[in-house]
């Protein structure tokens, strides 16, 4: 079987596209939606949803939208080598969501949004080395270090003493390790955006229908007021389920995945800009500085990546 490895002249990352701003544009919509998306989780335990059920609604939207264009891929889909779909699959399908779900019941939005796109940078470094020994150069290390102060400057912020919060904090860690994955393996796959989506939304609805029907897993689904339906359709089907995930993958495609891992660094910042006015949550001065410093690490890492060599 042919080894699957990253291709330095992969469709990926042949050359720059004729208009990067593109690939910034669709980045910094990511990051809006990723910002939304850690307020949706925490907002799972206060709803009369169980997670699963959001889960359902997740991905069983965008996966009603793709429909029509499924048979125009499955060729594709169907000579994507295994090892990419399992990453891509559970890096960014129903494992991470659980998983992140499970993490954001124990902590805050912000510490969602902190501990998993906060530190992508490093799962992305971390995966790389272990899977291919890709190398980490001091420079690289230093910036990477720069953002992962700033992350645990903004968590501290946040408040992470008490233990249920801790827990909390190492489950997102786990979940940002296999957001490092997804993105690997996006990289690896060389998918298009819409290609990308199905392989993340597909086996997530078959193993929740194959959960919710056995009756594994709790479903609220039908006490649940039309409301809370209507809002996670929008912000977790719609938002994240399908034009995230296709901005992330565009965005994958124009600017590298390395680059995407670093700028995925500022959704923390991002979402404790937005929770000022939305939810008149006022930043401490811990996490102000730590916004700062990991505002500082992704400009010095995005410097570095674009300048010439």
């Amino acid at each position: 079987m042919k080894s699957l490895q990253p291709i330095s002249a992969s469709p990926l990352s042949i050359a720059a596209p004729p208009r990067p701003w593109v690939g910034w544009l669709t980045m910094g919509l990511t990051l809006v939606i990723w910002a939304s998306f850690s307020l949706s989780i925490r907002a799972i335990g206060s709803s009369s949803l169980a997670p699963t059920d959001v889960a359902l609604i997740r991905f069983l939207v965008p996966a009603l939208a793709l429909a029509p264009f499924l048979p125009s891929r499955f060729a594709a889909l169907r000579a994507l080598p295994v090892k990419c779909w399992v990453m891509v699959a559970c890096g960014a399908g129903l494992p991470f969501f659980l998983i992140a779900s499970l993490g954001g019941k124990f902590t805050s939005a912000a510490h969602v949004s902190a501990l998993i796109a906060g530190t992508t940078p490093v799962s992305f470094a971390v995966i790389g080395w272990l899977l291919w020994r890709e190398p980490v150069s001091p420079a690289r290390m230093r910036r990477l270090a720069l953002i992962l102060v700033g992350v645990a400057l903004m968590v501290w912020g946040f408040g992470a003493q008490s233990p249920h919060a801790m827990v909390g904090a190492g489950v997102l860690l786990l979940a940002s390790l296999l957001w490092g994955i997804y993105t690997h393996g996006l990289r690896l796959a060389g998918l298009g955006p819409l290609s990308g989506v199905m392989v993340v939304t597909y086996p997530s609805v078959v193993a929740l229908a194959a959960l919710v029907g056995s009756g594994l897993v709790e479903s609220r689904l039908a006490a649940a007021p039309v409301n809370e339906l209507l809002m996670f359709a929008a912000v977790q089907g719609v938002g994240v389920g399908l034009f995230s995930t296709l901005l992330y993958g565009m965005s994958i495609r124009l600017l590298g995945a390395a680059k995407c891992a670093m700028v995925g660094a500022l959704a923390p910042v991002l979402a404790t800009l937005l929770a000022i006015p939305l939810l008149g949550e006022l930043p401490t001065a811990l996490t102000a500085f730590g916004v700062m410093v990991v505002s500082l690490g992704v400009v010095l890492a995005v410097r570095a990546s674009t300048a010439p060599r």
